[in-house]
């Protein structure tokens, strides 16, 4: 009874429901659900990063002052903006400091985090506690630390000094105040924190590199230093990359650290892009040229990301 009941059901059904499923609808279904887990990503990403991009592009052609935020009026002014910031000798001097700044900090941290990352691959009694030791300098505010090394690099009371002077050293060198030492002084600190980060990375690359690459090597009669060439570095390449493309886009926009430590000066020695968005902005309440300024950074930080694309690109070629 029950079998000759379902036969008849089956029989009833329409062909629209005995046939096979469409597959452009199912198309259209899981393309509709892969966007439903991509939209809130881009909502975000339009709302925290598409809007304030582009606000800060209008902002640049815009006359906009203290007065705009109660009025609500901020005129065109064509490219007076962009001509202002760029003519001035100031931004010159602000961007050479922003490339010496960036390419000696990213060459330090980079060198001497490697070195460490390599020392501490070895096993070795207190190894795990010396690691954990050195990243302290990462986890400190970077505030922080500018002002503690504020302190110690002070002319006439700071540690280091007063450290030179009792080994019969120079013990009156103006890290912080005079112009031919101030930058190299905010990269060493700069260096010092940074040092941490490219260690962390750099040894777990190191962690992932197979011990049979080293046998080989030796076996084939390579000397460490043939290994850490021929093997090391071409293997830890993609952390390495990471590594740097990282340090660029932190390095590039620092300005608590140099806030901390000179303010930009003595006589505009320390003075990056970074710091000189702050100054037109927020000191000289100029925010078109500050919006300028800022553009300029993102410009920069587009082009080497570009430049990071394209060469990863050609490498998996």
């Amino acid at each position: 009874m029950t079998t000759a009941t379902d036969t008849a059901a089956a029989s009833a059904k329409t062909p629209e429901e005995t046939a096979a499923p469409d597959p452009a609808r199912l198309r259209r279904r899981r393309r509709l659900a892969q966007w439903g887990f991509v939209a809130p990503a881009v909502v975000f990403m339009l709302l925290f990063f598409g809007y304030p991009l582009v606000r800060n592009v209008v902002m640049s052609f815009q006359h906009y002052t203290p007065k705009t935020f109660f009025t609500g009026e901020a005129p065109f002014n064509g490219t007076d903006n962009w001509s202002a910031v760029l003519q001035d000798a100031l931004f010159g001097k602000a961007l050479w400091h922003t490339l010496v700044f960036t390419a000696g900090s990213l060459l330090g941290q980079f060198c001497i985090g490697l070195a460490l990352a390599v020392f501490f691959s070895r096993r070795f009694p207190l190894n795990g506690v010396l690691r954990s030791l050195i990243l302290l300098p990462w986890l400190v505010p970077m505030v922080v630390s500018g002002i503690v090394w504020r302190r110690i690099l002070d002319q006439d009371t700071g540690v280091l000094n007063t450290f030179l002077g009792a080994l019969g050293l120079s013990g009156d060198t103006p890290w912080l105040t005079s112009p031919d030492l101030a930058l190299l002084s905010v990269i060493l600190v700069n260096i010092w924190i940074g040092i941490p980060f490219n260690m962390v990375i750099l040894y777990g690359g190191l962690q992932e590199i197979p011990g049979e690459l080293y046998e080989a090597a030796s076996l084939d009669g390579a000397s460490a230093w043939r290994a850490f060439r021929s093997v090391t570095l071409p293997m830890l390449k993609p952390v390495i990359t990471v590594v740097l493309v990282l340090g660029f886009m932190s390095t590039v926009k620092i300005l608590d650290l140099i806030l901390a430590l000179t303010d930009g000066g003595p006589a505009d020695a320390t003075q990056t892009l970074g710091t000189l968005t702050y100054q037109n902005s927020f000191v000289q309440l100029d925010f078109g040229a500050g919006a300028v300024v800022g553009n300029v950074l993102i410009l920069i930080s587009a082009a080497f990301a570009v430049f990071y694309l394209r060469a990863n690109r050609t490498d998996g070629k």
